[in-house]
């Protein structure tokens, strides 16, 4: 029997500038102020460039190719959740 869930979720693939953070749209700053789950490739630069927007977060997580295994797994669970 399939779980039938009451919330809907949403997930944004946001493209981030290399190297000008000048070519950071404002929909992308919108989106990643609002989320409440971010997942990087790489942290440390995700948090300069969260910083460098004033963007606070508590939920900054890794996803590489060597987590994805397991991340695409919690990732659907949090989007099941309800969580963008």
């Amino acid at each position: 029997m399939m779980e039938q869930y009451n919330q809907t979720a949403t997930l944004y693939l946001v493209p981030t500038p290399i190297g000008n953070m000048e070519d950071m749209t404002f929909r992308a700053i919108r989106i990643l102020q609002e989320v409440s789950y971010i997942f990087a490739e790489d942290t440390r630069v995700t948090k300069r460039l969260l910083s460098h927007f004033h963007i606070t977060y508590q939920n900054l997580n890794s996803y590489h190719v060597h987590n994805e295994a397991d991340q695409v797994n919690h990732i659907i669970h949090l989007l099941q959740a309800g969580n963008d």
